[in-house]
Parts: C-alpha cells; structure tokens; sequence
C-alpha cells in the first residue's frame, strides 16, 4: 500500500468513473478550448508496456522541501509540487481543474512536463545526480534503488551533495525521471 507516481494509459485517461481519468480529461480539453490551445490525447499504450511508469512515494520529504525552498522561488515549488496531473506539454502555467481525483480532493491541478523538467534538472545539477548511474526501465527501479543499496553503493564511489541527504535526492530522481517518461512516452503521470 501507499502512494505511487503512475503514468496514465490512454484507456485510463479516456475512461469515466473511478477506475478512470475521463473526467479529468475533458475537464482539461474543455480548459484548453477556451485559451485556445488543442485537446489532448496520449499516445496510446498499455501498461504491459515497457512505457509504463510506476514509483512509490515512500520517504521523507523534509530534506527535499528544503533543498527546494534554497534554490527556487515560491512560484517554482509550487509548479514543482503542486500539480495532481503532468501533462506531456508545455503550459504558461497550471491549470485547475472543479473535477477531482482519489488524490486531490475536489479539484485537479495540471501542470506542463517541460516546467517540471526543467526544475527538476535544475535540482539536479546542484545535488550533483549521479543520473547515469541511476537505474531506468521496469518499474520501481528508481525506488528500489535508492531503498535498497543501490545508491549507497554509488555513493561509495561517486560521492557529493546528492549522497548526503539520499531521501531528498529521491525526490530529485522522481520528478526528473516522471517529466522525462511523460515528454518520451506522450503519457500523463498521477498519483494512485
């Protein structure tokens, strides 16, 4: 049990009720009209795919909120942190949405995967993320790597500020990864 980070398959997104995000969905194309922008639709895929994305948002985020709250402004940890979809386009900003989720109460907040992506290299550059040697591919690899020695074991040879606070790198690692996987893959990302 607990919190994951999930990107959403395209008949997840399409469907209504609660094993669905249809709601949310034409919510946000019905948004998108009124400035003028297309509709989205994801790419279609499922979630055999290699595509899918799942994280578990486990650790503590103390060290994390902190580090964010030195290096970016109010605006930027609010864009960081704050949404309930990542879409896989840019938006001038976020979008809230009068629909609600299992995870955000009455309204839906959507955010661009680009901004995200771009504070989270931010974070990561100043942390130092070893990135490369981070695990991508099947799911949870990147929890599993940072809860069960992998990144203690790359701390051992590839020291610096990312090592010293490993639950805050975490974070670091999942909002980069996520943004990258819902830009690559075309896909929305939530939490379940």
């Amino acid at each position: 049990m607990g919190v994951y980070l999930v990107s959403v398959a395209a008949r997840a997104w399409s469907r209504p009720g609660e094993d669905g995000y249809g709601d949310v969905a034409a919510a946000l194309n019905t948004e998108l009209e009124r400035r003028g922008l297309p509709p989205y639709e994801p790419r279609q895929a499922v979630r055999e795919a290699p595509g899918w994305f799942e994280e578990k948002v486990s650790p503590s985020m103390d060290g994390f909120v902190a580090l964010c709250r030195t290096l970016l402004t109010d605006a930027e940890l609010s864009t960081l942190l704050d949404w309930s979809v990542l879409v896989p386009f840019a938006l001038e900003e976020e979008i809230v949405l009068p629909v609600g989720t299992a995870y955000s109460g009455e309204e839906t907040t959507v955010a661009g995967a680009p901004r995200v992506l771009a504070l989270a290299e931010r974070l990561a550059g100043a942390v130092e993320l070893p990135e490369d040697a981070m695990p991508a591919g099947a799911n949870l690899t990147l929890s599993l790597w940072f809860l069960e020695g992998g990144a203690e074991r790359t701390a051992r040879v590839r020291p610096g500020p990312w090592a010293e606070d490993r639950d805050a790198a975490f974070y670091v690692a999942l909002y980069l990864r996520a943004a990258q996987h819902s830009l690559r893959h075309g896909c929305p990302m939530t939490y379940s």
